[in-house]
Formats: C-alpha cells, sequence, structure tokens
C-alpha cells in the first residue's frame, strides 16, 4: 500500500505523535553517527576519528542528538497498547513475544547475514584484516541497542503488572537502583560492576512509557514540566559538580563514559527530554494532521529497522568512494572547510542509505496475521495443555534470550571472528540457536492437534 493510502487509513484514534517521536529519535540517532564518526584515508590507508575527541565543545551537543530514551519510552509505550490488545484477542504471551521478535529479527537477521558475508568475502580476496574488522566493528557497533530492546520487550508484561500495582513507585526504585549500580562502578573503579545498568536504566522509559499511555505522567498537568525541570537540573548537577562528563556519546579514550553503561546522568537526560516530549504534545500532534507531514512521518516508520541497522554503511560506501579518489576533499576536523562539506556529506549517506532502504525495508514488513480460527484453535490446545503452555514461553524466552547474548557478541567483535576468512561462528551459532527456539515455539503452538467439536484431544 503507498505511503498516500496509508495516511489517508490512518484511524482517528490513532496517536501520530508517539509514531513522530519514534521516527524523530531514529533520524536524530543517523544524523548525529555520521556528523561524528569520520572515516578518513591517508597514507593510502582508510582510518577513523572521532568528532567528540577532536572538538572538546562539541560535548555539549550530544545532549540534542542523544535521545535513545526518547525511543525507550515510546517503546514502553506501544509494547503496553499491543500486550494489552493480545490479551483482549485471548493471545498467549509466546504469541505476543514471538510476534514482537519477529517484527525486529527479520530485518535484523537479514544485516547480519549481508554483512558477515561481505566481511568474509573480503578476507577471502586479500584485504587488509585491519581494514576490514574496522568496517564490521562501524557497521555492527549499533546493534547493542536490539539486544537491549528484545529483553525490554520480553519482560513488558511483567513490567506493566508492576506499573499498574505500584505506578511509578517502580521508575522510582529503579532509579535508586541505578545510582547504585553507578556509585559501586565508580568507587571501585570495576567497569563490570556497573553492568546491570544496561537493563535497569533502560527498563525505566519503558515504565514512563506506560505511565505516558494510561495518563498517569501528564496528571497533574504540571508533571511534565517537574520531568522537564527536575531532570534537566540532575543532569547539570551530575555533569558538573558531579562525576559524569558532559557527552552523553561515548568519546573515545575517556575514563568515564555515560553511555557503557548508561548513568544516571543519560537517565537524567532522559528525563528532561520525557518531560519536553509531553509539552510540546499538544501543538506538535495539531501539526501532525498535516497531510505532508504525517506522510513523512509514516514512511521513515516504514523502514524504521532498515534505517536503524544499515545508517553506518553509507560511512564506509562514501569513504571508500569519494576519498581515495580525491571527490571530496578531507579539511581538518573543524575547520571553515570541514563545516561547510558536512551538508554535502550528510545529503551523500542519506541518498546511499535511500538506496539501502528501498532495496532492505521490504523485510521489516509483518507477517500476515493468521485467521482467528487458526488463533482459536491453537488456544484451545494450548489452553488445556498446561505442558505445551509452558514449553512454547520456555522456548520464546530462550530464544530472546540466545539472540540477545549472540547480538551482544556481534556488536563487541563487529561481524569478524577467528580463521581465514573471520567468520564469527560462536556468535552467529549462539543467533542462530534463538531463531531456532523462536520458530519452534511456533511449530508447538500450529503443530498440535485441534479439538473436535466436543472439546477432546487426541
Amino acid at each position: 500500500m503507498r505511503v498516500r493510502d496509508l495516511a489517508d487509513a490512518t484511524p482517528a484514534r490513532r496517536d501520530r505523535y508517539v509514531d513522530f517521536l519514534r521516527a524523530f529519535a531514529i533520524v536524530m540517532v543517523v544524523l548525529g553517527h555520521w556528523l561524528a564518526v569520520m572515516i578518513t584515508f591517508r597514507d593510502g590507508r582508510l582510518g577513523g576519528e572521532h568528532v567528540l575527541a577532536v572538538l572538546p565543545w562539541t560535548h555539549w551537543l550530544t545532549w540534542l542528538f542523544q535521545v535513545m530514551g526518547i525511543f525507550f519510552l515510546v517503546g514502553g509505550y506501544a509494547n503496553s497498547a499491543s500486550w494489552t490488545s493480545a490479551r483482549s484477542r485471548g493471545d498467549s504471551y509466546a504469541d505476543w513475544l514471538g510476534s514482537r521478535a519477529d517484527r525486529l529479527l527479520r530485518p535484523t537477521t537479514v544485516f547480519i547475514a549481508v554483512g558477515v558475508a561481505v566481511a568474509a568475502t573480503a578476507r577471502l580476496a586479500g584485504v587488509d584484516p585491519g581494514l576490514v574488522r574496522l568496517a564490521a566493528w562501524v557497521v555492527a557497533i549499533s546493534l547493542w541497542f536490539l539486544a537491549v530492546y528484545l529483553v525490554v520487550v520480553a519482560l513488558t508484561p511483567a513490567m506493566l503488572d508492576a506499573h499498574r500495582r505500584w505506578g511509578l513507585a517502580v521508575p522510582a526504585a529503579l532509579t535508586v537502583a541505578a545510582a547504585g549500580f553507578d556509585a559501586l562502578r565508580l568507587s571501585t573503579g570495576v567497569g563490570y560492576l556497573g553492568a546491570a545498568n544496561f537493563l535497569v536504566v533502560w527498563l525505566i522509559l519503558p515504565q514512563l512509557g506506560f505511565a505516558w499511555r494510561d495518563g498517569t505522567l501528564t496528571r497533574p498537568p504540571a508533571r511534565p514540566w517537574l520531568l522537564f525541570l527536575g531532570g534537566s537540573a540532575a543532569l547539570v548537577a551530575l555533569t558538573t559538580i558531579g562525576p559524569y562528563p558532559v557527552s552523553m556519546v561515548g568519546v573515545p579514550g575517556a575514563e568515564v563514559q555515560n553511555t557503557s553503561p548508561p548513568t544516571v546522568a543519560l537517565l537524567s537526560l532522559s528525563v528532561a527530554q520525557t518531560g519536553l516530549a509531553l509539552l510540546l504534545a499538544g501543538p506538535l500532534r495539531a501539526w501532525l494532521r498535516r497531510q505532508r507531514v504525517w506522510m513523512a512521518v509514516i514512511a521513515v516508520n516504514g523502514g524504521i529497522m532498515t534505517l536503524f541497522l544499515w545508517h553506518m554503511v553509507p560511512v564506509l560506501v562514501a569513504a571508500l568512494a569519494l576519498y581515495p579518489t580525491g571527490i571530496m576533499p578531507q579539511p581538518d576536523i573543524g575547520s571553515a572547510s570541514w563545516f561547510a562539506w558536512r551538508p554535502v556529506w550528510v545529503a551523500i549517506c542519506a541518498l546511499v542509505l535511500g538506496v539501502l532502504v528501498a532495496v532492505f525495508a521490504r523485510f521489516e514488513r509483518p507477517r500476515r496475521r493468521e485467521s482467528p480460527a487458526t488463533r482459536s484453535a491453537a488456544r484451545a490446545v494450548l489452553g488445556a495443555g498446561r505442558a505445551a503452555r509452558r514449553l512454547t514461553v520456555g522456548l520464546a524466552l530462550v530464544g530472546t534470550a540466545a539472540t540477545s547474548v549472540g547480538i551482544i557478541r556481534l556488536t563487541v567483535g563487529g561481524f569478524q571472528g577467528a580463521g581465514p576468512a573471520g567468520v564469527p561462528l560462536a556468535a552467529l551459532m549462539i543467533y542462530l540457536t534463538g531463531l531456532v527456539a523462536f520458530w519452534a515455539a511456533r511449530r508447538v503452538r500450529t503443530s498440535l492437534p485441534a479439538p473436535d467439536a466436543a472439546g477432546h484431544h487426541e
């Protein structure tokens, strides 16, 4: 269906602002990476530099471009709506989790397969292994987000139950836990002691998304102001008086990072952004009623996973095509000429990414939904078989855990491993195990014999 047709078919009850925030967050992440990560070509070799390491004054700009908190906020809102809808249809937890994971993992699997194949081919063709390793790492570095988000999705029903019971006390308690892990890591200097915040911090924003959806976050009306001003004040205090750096994006060589693992400073920024997003909701909802604006939002959301997964590929393609040939100059970072060429660089990357989206966005289109009769029969079978129900849940959870671990390993090592071709076999096998587990969960649900007219099973 064309974008215009989708825009015309949008139901009046849909909150377009949620879709806008999701699209906005991903576009800002993409632009931030294109502007910050610099691929260089000097003395016949490709290399890399980071703008944040060269121009310290740009650290403040990360407060604008670091918006992953907004994506997790919207994720909480959307997952709450999706799970509530699934329960009203009578769908099981395994059904729901498998469906949500499928939308994330199908485009991700294609991306991983192409990335590993290209890296292996380059190695076997004799390309400098160091160059291949750098390129494979740059392309895969953003995968970490999917590993965390899959776990957040899997925890949605439990966290939503906690929200309904305790409300905003849940994110408050998680914030205290995050501060404790930060204090433990910073006081001991042992980095892995704060690793729990990869999950704890990113669970807080979905809780705020639950509260946004049920109205808790906007009642009383002053609460968005409290989030914005309180988050902003905490952010300024933590990055001036406190021990946290100003940059909300990792700076190469910095002793303390705000993203790896995420800190309470990054959480403060996300809370402030949440408050600001709620304050802007009214005027922006009116703006989103415009046909062309809404069509642009639909277009971005229609290929949002492809945008995120593939957005660093244009950086490598553009550098390989423009720098060795001398088509584009490489002025010093921070010079007037460098700033003048930034819009051209972004435009070229956007053009290449547009081609990639046209080719690969098809893989994130949702599967055709089962008929109500098929879902009803499956529910009847599993409803009568506690063991089968537990098996499907177990398989779905194994799928979540294995795919997340596989993605983390690919993020850390890029699409490279040991051996002549550099194929990361261990990471791929773990990831494949997760995919098989999700597939098996679907097979268990759909292959059991349906009940007969009297409700008996063979």
